[in-house]
């Protein structure tokens, strides 16, 4: 069993939907180093954002510390 983060996957989901390109999902779950990286590419052209808003849906994003996001209600 993987540790849970305390970060909520529906929040992170939304954050990368709209605010992806400026990397605020990144940010969200502690990854500041690579939230400032796609603020300045923005989102890596759009390809960077839009692989991260795949890897939520399919529970592989994890948060800085590597644990799982959370998807419980």
């Amino acid at each position: 069993m993987r540790i849970k983060s305390d970060k909520n996957y529906a929040v992170t989901l939304l954050l990368c939907y709209f605010f992806g390109t400026f990397g605020i999902h990144r940010f969200y779950v502690g990854k500041t180093g690579t939230g400032i990286a796609q603020l300045l590419t923005g989102g890596g052209c759009g390809i960077w954002s839009t692989i991260d808003f795949l890897l939520i849906i399919f529970g592989a994003f994890a948060d800085d510390e590597g644990r799982e996001i959370n998807n419980a209600s």
